[in-house]
């Protein structure tokens, strides 16, 4: 995402169109003075309908608003690190780029290469991107992870309520509680984070300056912060 001041972008622009240039891009959003232009939102589209296997056809005003969506939340969780985000090692990016591959049903580079030039990638701003993910993923986990606590009563309701059904649903062989509690305490700690995660979000939307141009965009939190 560019890193240019509303203001100065907006200057720029204006001086473009004063001399007669084409304007190639606009501003879609801005967050907290920093700007969301077209282009960045076009390229998370596509990205977005590659990861999740989606023809460009296919992609509704739905889809689009949640890009946009996201693209504001990755401005608000920078702000939140001041850009430090390590990157992940190059073997887990290089794991998801094999299951997109898979996903995808490519099994030669020529298939491969294809596939990306449909949506606009290429095989170094895939792995950027994914690695940008791998790494924010990472941060909002070493975040919020540390702050859940499950406790035994919530590892026994779940075992009860939730596990034992889906097992006998399935005509699985019952398991007792003890050899599966680490595997809920895990369930429910994700639980728990994405909760976090959500709440953290609508925290920070609503002490911040957001602004779009993109009708349908922007959920509005709770107690403002956001305007049209």
């Amino acid at each position: 995402m560019r890193r240019l001041s509303y203001q100065v972008l907006s200057l720029l622009l204006a001086i473009g169109a004063a001399y007669g240039g084409d304007v190639i891009d606009r501003i879609v959003a801005t967050v907290n003075g920093y700007v969301i232009l077209q282009s960045d939102w076009d390229d998370a589209v596509h990205f977005e309908a590659f990861v999740e296997g989606k023809p460009l056809g296919q992609i509704t005003d739905q889809d689009r608003g949640r890009a946009l969506d996201r693209l504001i939340d990755q401005e608000l969780l920078r702000e939140q690190t001041q850009g430090e985000t390590p990157l992940p090692p190059a073997d887990e990016v290089k794991q998801r780029v094999a299951e997109l591959q898979s996903q995808h049903e490519c099994t030669t580079p020529d298939a491969w290469r294809a596939t990306l030039t449909t949506y606009g990638l290429d095989e170094n701003s895939l792995k950027t991107r994914l690695a940008h993910d791998i790494a924010t993923l990472r941060q909002v986990e070493a975040r919020l992870r540390p702050t859940v606590q499950i406790d035994n009563h919530s590892i026994e309701s779940y075992y009860r309520d939730e596990f034992l059904p889906k097992l006998k649903q399935s005509g699985a062989q019952e398991v007792p509680l003890a050899a599966v509690t680490g595997k809920i305490r895990e369930i429910l700690t994700e639980q728990k984070v994405n909760q976090l995660f959500t709440s953290w979000l609508q925290s920070l939307r609503a002490e911040s300056k957001i602004h779009t141009s993109a009708p349908g965009s922007i959920t509005p939190a709770p107690g403002g912060g956001q305007g049209q």
